[in-house]
């Protein structure tokens, strides 16, 4: 009776959960597999009201007590789960050698097995290994699909698996894997913590498609759901964080600063690991508002903190960049060695948007020469992207410096290409900045390109078609008669549009007609 009173508090008010399940574990002489779903249970709900450290040890405890053999191994993959997300762990490193060990080392594929290697590619990805091993796992785990609302296994492993994809440079993926589990959701009645986590996450996924519009109305949704759940809880700090990413973009800072003023943002340090790591979204307030100095001091605590646990991924976490835009005016020789750092590291992961927002970020603190060929070079990867926003900021940065160079026909084309995409990304900021160094340079767009459309065109879909086959761009530019850069600039708004890189084309493409367009709410 306390096992079912608990779960049926738990989407809704976790407290409660926990006060049941603990007094149903004391009660002697327990069934043992009631036993383990009291323990799943109970550390689920420790961990959602922002009690990592003690979830991650009941797991534990149960798994080293149990004489079952599939007892032990999923609570083993319960422990690397919470223990992920514990801002305290110690030793982070070891953990990961043990997981990467364990996954290497399974010989079947039930239900344990894909959450431990659904778990080693997400400990991958944030470690920064090579994206490419991080989606092999990836798909591993996600096999034929994985269910949101397995009451028995939790979501927590199915998002990390979706959100790998995203990370990977295939955020049309992961947008697809998350309509699903909130759909499931939705169906199951379910709208509370799960629902909140579903909303707000996949306003992250369409934040990193560039879709500021619709992840902003998403992440209101997902921060809504979790203020009714409890106060000072993961579901919440992960909207906060995002929403604040998205208004920074969107230009509109002192909206930015209200929120995170109402929530005290910030200024309380969440127990739990959250992305975008929360101090992190703090600096990038503070550098918004010109407190350069308070920026640099948190951030490198982040670095300190991060790099302790071998987080170093620049994809997920982009502390470096932003210390080095924090140091440009005091000390530019280190804030282009932190750059430089980032840029190398963002290469080892080797995603062509984590380059190119690496390199952008190093053209910020360089000059001259320098900076402009580091500019192109960004504009290259991130035109190989699906990071729509981010190619639009290189694109206005870039024409901006040719600009200002002295080369105002060459910065024309990429300030029209950047002020068009910012309008279509909902970056009213950018946009302006573009269209008032257009006019300052004495150039004015007559008016916008009909660019807002996520669908293929006929050219589009033929271009997409051939390199999903793997013809290379010379190759497919003979066969239709056109110049190798056009073949270049319709492969960008494919990977844009449908979200992904070049690894991830051919498996989107399958289901690219059959998708909801990014603006279609989940149902």
């Amino acid at each position: 009776m306390l096992f079912e009173l608990g779960c049926s508090a738990l989407l809704n008010e976790p407290a409660t959960t926990v006060n049941h399940l603990q007094a149903a574990l004391e009660e002697p002489e327990l069934d043992p597999a009631l036993r383990e779903a009291i323990t799943y249970r109970l550390a689920q709900a420790l961990a959602h009201t922002d009690r990592m450290g003690e979830a991650a040890e009941l797991v534990s405890v149960e798994g080293r007590s149990s004489t079952n053999p599939r007892t032990r191994l999923r609570m083993q993959a319960e422990g690397f789960k919470w223990n992920a997300f514990r801002a305290d762990e110690e030793d982070s490193a070891a953990r990961s050698r043990r997981l990467a060990r364990l996954a290497d080392h399974l010989t079947t594929r039930g239900m344990a097995e894909r959450y431990i290697l659904g778990l080693r590619a997400w400990d991958a990805m944030v470690r920064g290994e090579p994206a490419a091993v991080a989606l092999s796992y990836a798909e591993e785990a996600l096999g034929d699909g994985l269910s949101w609302t397995d009451e028995d296994w939790g979501f927590e492993v199915p998002v990390m698996v979706a959100l790998t994809f995203m990370y990977c440079d295939q955020p049309g993926r992961a947008d697809e894997l998350f309509s699903r589990g909130i759909a499931e959701c939705e169906n199951r009645g379910w709208r509370g913590a799960h629902l909140s986590f579903g909303l707000t996450l996949l306003g992250y996924i369409r934040f990193c498609r560039g879709r500021l519009a619709e992840a902003e109305d998403l992440v209101h949704g997902g921060l809504r759901i979790a203020d009714r759940v409890g106060q000072r809880i993961p579901a919440q700090w992960f909207a906060l964080g995002i929403l604040i990413e998205i208004l920074l973009a969107r230009g509109r800072v002192d909206e930015a600063q209200e929120l995170s003023d109402r929530y005290n943002y910030g200024q309380v340090v969440p127990n739990a690991v959250v992305y975008p790591d929360s101090e992190t979204v703090y600096s990038e307030l503070l550098l918004a508002r010109g407190l350069r100095s308070d920026a640099e001091q948190r951030l490198r605590a982040v670095g300190r903190r991060l790099d302790r646990r071998g987080m170093r991924n620049p994809a997920w976490c982009p502390w470096r960049p932003l210390l080095a835009e924090a140091l440009a005016q005091a000390d530019p020789a280190e804030a282009q060695k932190v750059a430089d750092e980032g840029v190398e590291l963002a290469r080892r992961f080797g995603t062509a948007g984590a380059i190119g927002r690496a390199l952008h970020s190093a053209a910020k603190v360089a000059t001259g020469a320098k900076s402009l060929k580091l500019l192109a070079e960004a504009v290259h990867y991130l035109e190989r992207s699906p990071s729509a926003y981010e190619l639009a900021c290189a694109l206005v940065d870039h024409g901006t410096a040719l600009s200002r160079a002295g080369l105002p026909q060459d910065a024309s084309e990429l300030l029209i290409r950047g002020m068009e995409s910012a309008v279509v990304c909902g970056a009213d900021a950018l946009a302006a900045r573009a269209r008032d160094e257009l006019a300052a340079s004495g150039l004015r767009p007559l008016r916008l390109r009909a660019v807002g459309t996520d669908s293929l065109t006929a050219q589009e879909k033929t271009v997409a078609d051939r390199a999903a086959r793997g013809w290379e761009n010379t190759r497919i530019a003979e066969e239709l008669g056109i110049r190798e850069r056009a073949v270049e600039l319709l492969l960008s708004g494919v990977f844009r549009k449908i979200g992904t890189d070049l690894a991830g084309l051919p498996e989107l493409l399958r289901h690219a007609e059959n998708r909801p367009a990014p603006g279609t709410p989940p149902r």
